[in-house]
């Protein structure tokens, strides 16, 4: 173990690509997209990316794009906590892709538990990283403490709404700048944690 600044590294982070491939917790859709498909694909990226990064430690959810994950929804989702709190994970990051029955709703979103926490302004640095790099709308941090994942995993979370399905522009960006969306949340870890890129 290194220690750099104050912080044991390497980081670990888990990355929950949201949703199973098909049938029970499968993803929203839209413009010939599946959200299963783009979350997996951003995590692979993402660990990537980390595990290329001396300083981090990854791992990912689904490590297949048609893995499944539990036996229903809510099996589904403590699954994917259990993986992270018994490793345990330092940070968890949840990627999903959003969807709204008006199409001209549009941007990047990211939810926490509680304000004024570590997940909230780690959830702020990502937002800003994303915005910056893929230019979706910036909808700001937002408290949901309803959502499983967030309520239940030990460390702090940040769940990842990286734009919209049922939005033209939005399902361009997903379509083709999977990569740009995990380059911009391993920039905003890194500001977030103060670590040099």
């Amino acid at each position: 173990m290194i220690i750099e600044r104050g912080i044991n590294l390497p980081i670990k982070i888990f990355i929950d690509q949201g949703h199973n491939p098909t049938g029970f917790n499968a993803g929203a859709e839209g413009f010939g997209l599946r959200e299963q498909d783009i979350t997996y694909q951003v995590g692979i990226y993402l660990a990537d990316i980390l595990n290329n990064d001396s300083r981090f430690e990854a791992r990912t959810s689904r490590k297949e794009p048609e893995e499944y994950l539990g036996y229903s929804k809510i099996s589904s989702l403590s699954e994917r906590v259990y993986m992270a709190n018994s490793w345990p994970a330092d940070y968890f990051i949840s990627i999903h892709c959003n969807s709204n029955d008006n199409p001209t709703i549009n941007g990047t979103e990211v939810y926490v538990y509680k304000t004024n926490s570590q997940a909230y302004w780690l959830g702020e640095q990502v937002l800003a990283s994303i915005v910056n790099s893929v230019g979706t709308r910036d909808n700001g941090v937002r408290v949901r403490p309803s959502l499983y994942v967030l309520r239940t995993t030990n460390m702090p979370s940040i769940l990842i709404e990286l734009g919209y399905l049922s939005n033209e522009s939005d399902a361009q960006k997903l379509r083709d700048s999977q990569y740009e969306f995990a380059y911009a949340i391993y920039v905003g870890l890194l500001n977030y944690l103060g670590l040099a890129i």
